[in-house]
């Protein structure tokens, strides 16, 4: 790997594609409403790995995806650039793209899917692109801080799912046939989506505008930079420690208080972890610098996690939903992440793309003048 080229993105990639599957497996191993608190089984094993999921990981690594989203924007813009090419219908070619994706993901696999309102949120930010960095990290701080007030205003006013929506996904999930489940995982996702779109979209769309920034102001490119000092130094200790006091609260005194702390205090954490990632970010050796290009297919890795841990967990598959207690569904998503790495890292030493990043630049580039597909 050759060190004139911008390291962070790398790291950060690897580091949120472990943090992302963490949280994600327990929507897919246990009740959607409840997740690893909804878990049968709950010994202290699994009360510590459900405690520092939500407290380390839980909507910071969805900040560091999204922030990662605007940095792509800026390097697909200065690529499109060289190469002569329409960017505006390269960008809707796979903005449009990445729903298709999401969609199939969504009604399929994994009803969480966040590639649909990054989409939708993604066409905003293109208006954006051309805006100097200053104005980007005010717009980006705006939506992160409302963000925040809309989630909270949501979480108390929307109830639990009835009684009767909770039995029937156990027996789906647990007796289902094949096509019963994809097909509950389907109308949960179309019910779904508005909630996502509405509690995590415009925290994407701040964190996007975050990440178009740091490559504006040339922060992506300088991981020693004083900004990335000050928020590993204000930032990741107190954001770390007030996120695990957070996660305990919710998890073991007042679930509403703690829940709602958590996402409070998340954008300071996330905010932490890049100051952290930047530290991180120095040129590798020959075994990490694998890794690292491994990790630079996240597409077909965050799709790979869904579509093996669904089916791992599903009736079709290997009938572990709700079977297993949450350390253990905790270390099944890293061992499905690390597998998947490995098979990505092989892929990538005969290929230039992983397989949905080969597809979606096919996509992107129909119909564009001068663009080999």
């Amino acid at each position: 790997m050759t060190t004139d080229r911008a390291l962070m993105p790398d790291y950060l990639r690897l580091f949120a594609l472990f943090g992302i599957v963490v949280v994600n497996v327990q929507f897919m191993a246990y009740p959607i409403e409840e997740g690893f608190l909804g878990a049968t089984q709950q010994g202290t094993a699994d009360a510590v790995a459900t405690w520092l999921v939500s407290g380390l990981a839980l909507l910071k690594s969805y900040g560091l995806f999204s922030f990662m989203f605007g940095v792509g924007l800026a390097f697909q813009m200065r690529s499109a650039e060289r190469r002569g090419l329409a960017f505006g219908q390269l960008y809707r070619n796979r903005m449009i793209g990445l729903a298709l994706f999401g969609l199939v993901h969504g009604l399929l696999f994994f009803p969480g899917d966040i590639l649909v309102a990054y989409a939708i949120t993604g066409a905003i930010l293109y208006r954006l692109r051309h805006w100097p960095a200053g104005r980007l990290i005010r717009l980006g701080t705006i939506l992160l801080v409302a963000q925040i007030g809309l989630t909270m205003a949501m979480m108390t006013a929307f109830p639990a799912a009835p009684t009767e929506a909770a039995q029937l996904e156990r027996f789906i999930m647990t007796e289902g046939p094949m096509a019963q489940v994809m097909g509950f995982r389907a109308v949960i996702f179309i019910v779904a989506f508005i909630f996502v779109l509405l509690s995590q979209g415009m925290a994407a769309l701040g964190w996007f505008c975050l990440g178009l920034a740091a490559v504006k102001s040339g922060l992506i490119d300088a991981p020693g930079h004083p900004v990335w000092q000050k928020a590993r130094r204000w930032c990741l200790g107190p954001g770390v420690v007030l996120s695990l006091a957070a996660a305990a609260i919710w998890q073991w005194q007042d679930p509403l208080m703690g829940e709602l702390l958590v996402v409070l205090v998340a954008p300071l954490t996330t905010l932490g972890y890049l100051g952290l990632i930047a530290a991180l970010a120095r040129p590798p050796g020959p075994f990490m610098a694998r890794l690292l290009t491994a990790g630079g297919s996240s597409l077909t890795i965050y799709l790979g996690q869904s579509i093996l841990l669904s089916t791992i967990f599903a009736p079709y598959g290997l009938d572990l939903w709700d079977g297993v207690g949450p350390a253990a569904a905790v270390l099944i998503a890293i061992g499905v992440t690390i597998v998947l790495i490995g098979f990505v890292a092989l892929w990538r030493m005969r290929f230039a793309q992983g397989p949905f990043e080969w597809a979606l630049r096919w996509i992107s580039r129909r119909g564009v003048v001068g663009a080999k597909a």
